[in-house]
């Protein structure tokens, strides 16, 4: 598997491009299929037994007990407490509320230290709380995207109070050393969240090992529906309630509950994990596949993130091409890429994440990300490669 950033260019003929029998979806990075039996899970409580979980009467039980039974699966899916996770809109809420709630529940020790390359979501939210006085230090990742644990020790002091690291970059795949950071967070008696939306289900994750005291994970990236996902809060963390009305979630998030979304949420991430080995021996048997057959066909590229990636993820660069003329070329052909940051589609500018790791503009204007899935098939492959053959050459 090619993981390095090289230059590869081997010649042989050019293929054309047959007329794709269906669409191709290569942009799970960005989002996956819901699940069948999760959808078939979630019917029931949108149709028959919708009854408000929160309410006394005998017709909320049955939705009372999906929601019980729903928390301690996901729980057990990273090895926490049940009452240690704590349901949200999605990954977008989540990080809000680590980053806000943690920097409003101290007054004196404020300063937060995350990294330059985060997704929006947190950087956003990082610029919130600057505004308000909080300070905030930006990391920034080396050249294959990666925080190192002697670079986030430079940043932190007594001062800090939280360090937030994504636990995988959702553009170059490259998974960091979260175990390492947060030792080094919690030596300077910091807090340490995550980011690990793109990561929950599709990599090992146990929380009690890791460290961590906030995590991050939003359903939709890993089959399970959009508009729900969690917040794991360590017991015994002290963090500012995310929105105030009813006792919900313990008393920190306001709102009826989405029971079926999160029973939803929940079938998906137990199905991802039991299959964890098999999907991704799957999804690497896909990757090499793509690249090699891009290796053998001429193809000058260069691939991103280095070595550590999450299976699947491709981030390579096309020196002195356009790489939103290849995403629409891509997606007139029936193939769904990306390109920039998955999610700011309509901003054509060189994402932050390329401008972090210093890439050359020559490269990063032609840089696209193809992200497979457990749903791709190696008949998806082969008509990506033949339609970038046709696209480049």
């Amino acid at each position: 598997m090619f993981r390095e950033r090289e230059t590869f260019l081997i010649f042989s003929t050019d293929i054309e491009v047959a007329t794709l029998a269906k669409n191709i979806y290569a942009d799970n990075a960005a989002t996956t299929r819901l699940d069948r039996e999760a959808f078939e899970a979630m019917k029931p409580w949108l149709l028959d037994e919708y009854g408000n979980a929160s309410q006394l009467y005998s017709f909320s039980r049955k939705p009372k007990a999906a929601l019980k039974k729903a928390r301690e699966t996901i729980a057990e899916c990273i090895n926490a407490l049940p009452e240690e996770i704590y349901f949200t809109s999605g990954g977008t809420e989540s990080d809000n509320w680590a980053i806000k709630g943690v920097a409003f529940s101290n007054c004196d020790r404020r300063a937060i230290v995350t990294s330059a390359f985060e997704h929006h979501a947190v950087l956003h939210s990082c610029e919130a709380i600057e505004r308000l006085g909080c300070p905030v230090a930006y990391m920034w990742p080396d050249i294959n995207g990666i925080i190192t644990a002697e670079n986030l020790d430079t940043y932190v002091t007594d001062m800090t109070l939280l360090v937030s690291v994504m636990f995988a970059n959702n553009e170059l795949g490259t998974i960091q050393p979260i175990q390492e950071l947060c030792n080094v967070a919690h030596a300077h008696n910091a807090l340490f969240h995550t980011d690990a939306v793109q990561a929950v289900g599709h990599m090992e994750i146990d929380v009690r090992k890791l460290g961590v005291d906030m995590l991050s994970a939003s359903a939709h990236k890993f089959n399970g529906p959009k508009g729900i996902g969690f917040l794991y809060i360590r017991k015994g963390m002290d963090l500012r309630p995310y929105a105030d009305g009813g006792a919900q979630e313990f008393g920190m998030r306001a709102g009826t509950e989405n029971i079926a979304s999160i029973v939803g949420m929940a079938v998906a991430l137990k199905k991802n994990i039991e299959s964890l080995d098999q999907n991704h021996e799957y999804v690497i048997s896909l990757e090499r596949m793509l690249l090699q057959k891009l290796n053998q066909s001429g193809i000058t590229y260069i691939r991103n993130g280095g070595d550590h990636t999450l299976p699947g993820i491709i981030s390579m660069s096309f020196d002195g091409k356009d790489g939103e003329a290849i995403l629409h070329r891509m997606d007139l052909m029936g193939i769904s890429i990306s390109t920039g940051s998955a999610c700011d589609s309509r901003n054509t500018e060189i994402s932050h994440v390329l401008r972090a790791i210093h890439m050359p503009d020559s490269l990063a204007k032609g840089t696209i990300r193809i992200s497979l899935g457990k749903d791709n098939t190696e008949e998806d492959v082969e008509s990506i490669v033949v339609a970038l053959k046709k696209i480049l050459k």
